[in-house]
């Protein structure tokens, strides 16, 4: 993955829990960077290592901070300088959720090697969708909870978002019914 990831990590910790519970993560994780550059690859098992030890030091599960942290990237990765990049995405949730591929696509062209996921909408109704999600990595799966949630929050549109069909029991990817309501005329 690349050090926007691990960086977006260490940012979300020490924002919301202090440099010093930052270090213990790191020291539990036996990760010993001090500063991750956003452009270079790192190894997965890294963030793995440092969302475990994130989860034995807080006292929180994988999957929850795995949330946490996708709600956090939405509006890391905009303040980060893709934000334009992001308005360009779409005006509305449904818009942007159809629009993550193109995304990816062009942030692609400042990471050469990003391996991203690939979403596909279907089933789109007046306030409901279904989002499928593909992706080679493992453990990342609860992220995109978190992720839809950020976005809510950046479309000032409520959401709430089940997992439907699961990878790790036997689903060929995994994928999410998303039942919005816009908060404002839209």
């Amino acid at each position: 993955m690349y050090g926007l990831v691990n960086k977006a990590i260490q940012d979300m910790v020490c924002s919301r829990f202090g440099e010093e519970t930052w270090k213990e993560i790191k020291h539990k994780a036996e990760v010993d960077i001090d500063v991750f550059l956003s452009m270079e690859g790192y190894p997965d098992d890294m963030t793995h290592k440092l969302v475990k030890a994130a989860s034995v030091i807080l006292g929180l599960s994988p999957k929850d901070i795995m949330q946490a942290f996708g709600e956090f990237w939405v509006q890391y990765t905009a303040q980060e300088g893709y934000g334009e990049m992001m308005d360009m995405n779409g005006d509305t949730l449904p818009e942007f959720l159809e629009n993550l591929d193109n995304l990816h696509a062009r942030v692609g062209v400042s990471f050469p090697k990003l391996q991203p996921p690939s979403f596909e909408c279907t089933d789109m109704e007046k306030n409901s969708l279904s989002l499928h999600y593909h992706s080679d990595r493992e453990g990342l799966t609860p992220m995109i909870f978190g992720l839809v949630k950020g976005l809510g929050t950046k479309f000032d549109t409520e959401v709430h978002i089940t997992q439907t069909q699961n990878r790790d029991d036997g689903a060929e990817h995994d994928e999410f019914l998303v039942i919005y309501k816009p908060n404002s005329a839209q």
